[in-house]
């Protein structure tokens, strides 16, 4: 059983930690809404049918959260994007089982292991449109010469913490890029933000659940339990 969750578990991940955007409309919580594009290699191509087209990011304040159904489990990540730590819950229902993995930073910084550096951010002065969007272009390039395009709008600021780490110095809210998230490339573009009030979030383990370490999912999964 878990080990038919196993690639769930890392697309939740990839989706989790692909999701720091800068956001001239200042919120603190809502919701965001995000279309995404995979890039996949050849080994890669086994997570495809797992990682969805579209997902939807809750936040309030520094802390956010995604949920996504894989199988019979609902695995839900919850983020704090200054501190760079977080939770992963991972409830099935189905076995009467519910886990909980505490994520550190080294976790964060794991996944950008192996994958190109960017740099040389331009201003291109180009403007359009993305989504709900004032945006304007920004080309930039990695450390092995690929060329991408950033989109970033002053239309909205969100609070510290939501911002992915290789646009720290660019202006505005990235609506539109591309970053590499456990080794795969994504194509981010973020398709709305939806005001609503947000439950309080927590990084402690929720009563009844038994807390692992991602080595011992891990073990799990290749176990086939």
């Amino acid at each position: 059983m878990f080990k038919s969750i196993k690639t769930g578990v890392v697309a939740a991940l990839l989706i989790g930690t692909a999701l720091y955007a800068q956001a001239q409309k200042k919120v603190t919580e809502g919701a965001l809404t995000y279309g995404m594009e995979y890039a996949l290699t050849d080994d890669q191509q086994p997570m495809a049918a797992f990682l969805p087209k579209e997902t939807v990011v809750k936040f309030k304040n520094e802390l956010s959260t995604i949920k996504m159904e894989q199988g019979p489990a609902m695995i839900t990540i919850i983020m704090n994007g200054v501190a760079k730590d977080g939770l992963l819950l991972l409830d099935i229902p189905i076995a009467q089982k519910q886990f909980a993995v505490k994520m550190g930073k080294a976790d964060f910084d794991k996944r950008k292991e192996g994958s190109p550096k960017f740099l040389d951010f331009k201003p291109t002065g180009e403007k359009q449109m993305i989504g709900a969007f004032n945006a304007e272009k920004y080309s930039y390039k990695d450390d092995k010469g690929a060329a991408y395009e950033l989109w970033t709008t002053s239309d909205l600021e969100l609070p510290a913490g939501h911002k992915e780490d290789d646009f720290t110095d660019i202006k505005g809210t990235p609506v539109k890029y591309t970053v590499f998230q456990n080794g795969v490339k994504t194509t981010m573009t973020l398709k709305s933000y939806k005001e609503e009030k947000i439950p309080e979030m927590s990084l402690t383990p929720p009563s009844g659940y038994e807390l692992k370490t991602m080595e011992d999912l891990k073990a799990m999964q290749g176990g086939g339990q």
